[in-house]
């Protein structure tokens, strides 16, 4: 039986998400974010020694890193579904996918947040213009048109397949979900600027495995 530690609002929703999509059996151990600094709490490294989520256990077995975790999922328990056909062009795509969530679309996302967390933070009120001139020109110089480049980039991706690898909806799509329902709420995304990306959105919210998810999981604001 594979235990998930999940901490809510976090990356680990996706983890349920995949296994409620195949199907498997599965248990899981909540925790909640400390709600001043947002940071999971000290318990998560009794599990893991960085005390992040999500992680899961299986069989003895302790899995750390969403990306990791979804390969071996699949790899192991999937019985060769939501994976393309070793060898295929959607497979590199699949493969390319499942890196690109965490590799190059997570980044300027969590720069962003960093920037703006600064321009609010409580300081000396001399500091306060100096900070917010470093965040605003972090944000108008290299953050913001990363982060347009790249939604130019996956909106354009999409107009190639349904989904990310291809015709058919695969682990990839799960992995893209995070980066997607974070670019809605901090970069701009929506049905006006990236029809395709919003309609992937929809798509995703819609699938009964991914309400089960939510259902199992406990409130999770990027949905």
């Amino acid at each position: 039986m594979i235990l998930v530690h999940h901490l809510n609002n976090s990356r680990s929703q996706r983890v349920l998400w995949l296994l409620e999509e195949l199907k498997l059996d599965y248990d899981i151990k909540h925790y909640e974010r400390d709600k001043t600094t947002m940071f999971a709490p000290p318990e998560l490294k009794k599990i893991h020694p960085l005390g992040k989520s999500p992680v899961i256990e299986d069989g003895g077995l302790v899995i750390a890193e969403t990306g990791a975790i979804i390969e071996y999922i699949v790899e192991t328990h999937g019985g060769g579904r939501l994976t393309p056909a070793r060898g295929s062009l959607e497979f590199l795509r699949y493969r390319y996918w499942l890196h690109f969530a965490e590799g190059s679309a997570m980044p300027p996302l969590l720069l962003k947040l960093f920037f703006v967390r600064i321009k609010e933070a409580k300081m000396p009120f001399f500091a306060k213009p100096i900070a917010k001139s470093i965040a605003d020109r972090a944000l108008s110089s290299f953050i913001e048109p990363n982060l347009k480049a790249q939604l130019d980039y996956l909106e354009g991706e999409l107009g190639k397949s349904e989904w990310f690898a291809g015709p058919e909806f695969s682990a990839a799509d799960v992995m893209m979900s995070f980066p997607l329902e974070a670019s809605a709420q901090r970069a701009g995304l929506t049905a006006k600027t990236y029809p395709k990306l919003a309609a992937f959105l929809e798509k995703i919210h819609a699938r009964p495995a991914y309400k089960r998810a939510l259902e199992r999981g406990g409130p999770y604001a990027f949905a």
